[in-house]
């Protein structure tokens, strides 16, 4: 008996460390390689983007939207195709996820990898966009700036926020209206070359930046 309980509990540990590890995914653009973490705590979120990268969706689609010490966008899926100059940021399939939101767990600091969504006006659930998603690069804060926001929005940052917004840098301001679903965890330097590309009024970069490729890695 005591032979066999251990046996089970031996396999019960397996079999939860093995739901807890985190799926990793490289992001192979043109200006290098990103490696991403996706959270398990956000399941919906998290089987969708490995299904769009098991499927290739996202080969060949442009980061449309770069705006410096704020974020980085991609995932629209008219991108794949689109001359220089042209508007993008409405491509998506027709579903949305719904909002996934572990606050304040997960937050804007540097690094995190969010969904895009459509606006409050026309979206009061939070929805997330089907394929589009940013990567946060953010600015760094005072502690004088956090105090300031605190009392402005009447909100109250945990230790760990502040932290991370004055010694990495974020964009504070989107912390639990979006959903957070993973994270960098390789080539942030990557990030920033992207972040600092020139754009034109629209966000675009001049020059196209885009994923060759994703794929799902060990």
């Amino acid at each position: 008996m005591k032979y066999w309980s251990l046996c089970f509990l031996f396999s019960l540990c397996v079999g939860v460390f093995a739901q807890e590890k985190e799926t990793m995914v490289l992001i192979n653009t043109n200006k290098g390689k990103i490696t991403i973490k996706l959270y398990n705590e956000t399941p919906l979120h998290r089987d969708n983007f490995l299904e769009l990268v098991n499927s290739h969706q996202y080969d060949s689609l442009l980061f449309h939207r770069v705006i410096k010490q704020f974020m980085i966008q991609a995932g629209d899926i008219n991108s794949k195709n689109s001359p220089p100059g042209e508007k993008l940021g409405d491509g998506d399939l027709d579903y949305t996820i719904p909002a996934e939101i572990i606050y304040p767990r997960y937050f804007h600091q540097s690094g995190q990898v969010c969904a895009a969504r459509s606006g409050d006006d026309v979206n009061p659930e939070w929805a997330s966009s089907a394929t589009q998603f940013y990567i946060v690069t953010g600015k760094f804060y005072t502690e004088r700036e956090l105090d300031k926001m605190e009392q402005e929005k009447n909100i109250k940052l945990t230790p760990e926020q502040r932290e991370a917004y004055m010694l990495k840098g974020g964009s504070p301001h989107l912390d639990g209206t979006y959903t957070v679903f993973g994270e960098v965890v390789k080539g942030m330097k990557v990030v920033d070359k992207i972040q600092f590309v020139p754009t034109d009024i629209n966000d675009r970069p001049l020059k196209d930046v885009r994923i060759k490729s994703m794929k799902i890695i060990k």
